[in-house]
């Protein structure tokens, strides 16, 4: 599933299309949420610069020049859903036709993006701006950004004693702060050697401080990495994320830690797999 690093680094490759002008906007098959508004009036618009909050990529849609009387400006929030991926086709660039998983291809005069899902998860969201209905309900949940300076240490020790949850489930829910997916939580948990099984109230002031800093330096990594592609994740350009051959724990069960030599452990919370160093991370 893509996570905050493969969301952001979509987000980067797929800078061909700010100031580029909406020629249409393509629908196939029904994604998750409707779009909220007649495609018709999406054209002539502008696109700006392309943000990203949690796992939301979002495209301001501006007014201007060729725009019809009718325009809809407002920001397109795209999702990726579970395994959906968005690709830059560039103007010359041959576009094919729209196979079964190609759900929406936005066409600008610099070329077209396109979004392909094969299990339908995703959305293509317009709202009249971020802070109105649907987005504002969209994104009213998610916690702070890992790389924000208003998230400290101090903010993430506050929220940790308002939990009683293990910290690995309490990462997961995005609470805490948006991005620590599965693979991610999992190595920023041994970067900071605490045990995933630890609840949340027992994490005191140095180790709230070791895991804010691991946090920040495995999505850091992961971003430069270019994501993790474990089955079809792509960047904009069709180029597989790097990541998951630098992970510190996901995926090794049974292999030795790199930090003590023990073997690595896998185990279930909440229906996901945990993996950890038993020998290392301590409660």
């Amino acid at each position: 599933m893509p996570e905050l690093p493969e969301v952001e680094v979509t987000r980067r490759s797929v800078g061909g299309v700010q100031g580029a002008r909406v020629l249409g906007l393509r629908l196939g098959k029904p994604l998750r949420w409707p779009l909220g508004v007649d495609p018709s009036r999406l054209a002539g618009l502008h696109v700006g610069e392309v943000g990203r909050r949690g796992k939301y990529l979002l495209l301001p849609l501006l007014d201007g020049p060729g725009a019809a009387p009718d325009a809809a400006p407002g920001v397109l929030l795209w999702h990726l859903g579970m395994s959906g991926s968005l690709a830059w086709w560039p103007l010359g660039r041959p576009l094919p036709e729209p196979g079964r998983h190609d759900h929406a291809d936005l066409r600008t005069d610099a070329g077209t993006l396109r979004l392909t899902d094969p299990r339908r998860f995703g959305a293509v969201v317009w709202a009249p701006g971020p802070e109105a209905p649907p987005a504002s309900r969209l994104l009213a949940g998610l916690g702070p950004e890992p790389f924000d300076p208003a998230w400290t240490a101090g903010d993430l020790l506050a929220r940790l004693r308002a939990r009683r949850a293990p910290i690995k489930p309490a990462l997961l829910s995005g609470e805490l702060v948006v991005g620590a997916g599965n693979i991610y939580a999992s190595d920023a948990l041994w970067e900071a050697g605490i045990d995933p099984r630890t609840p949340c109230t027992r994490i005191g002031p140095a180790r709230a401080t070791r895991l804010h800093a691991a946090v920040r330096q495995v999505l850091g990594e992961a971003i430069a990495a270019g994501g993790s592609t474990l089955r079809d994740f792509r960047n904009a350009h069709g180029e597989v994320g790097q990541y998951q051959g630098r992970r510190r724990v996901y995926g090794r069960e049974g292999e030795p830690c790199a930090r003590c030599g023990g073997a690595i452990r896998r185990i279930m919370q909440g229906q996901r797999a945990t993996y950890f160093c038993p020998g290392c991370q301590r409660r």
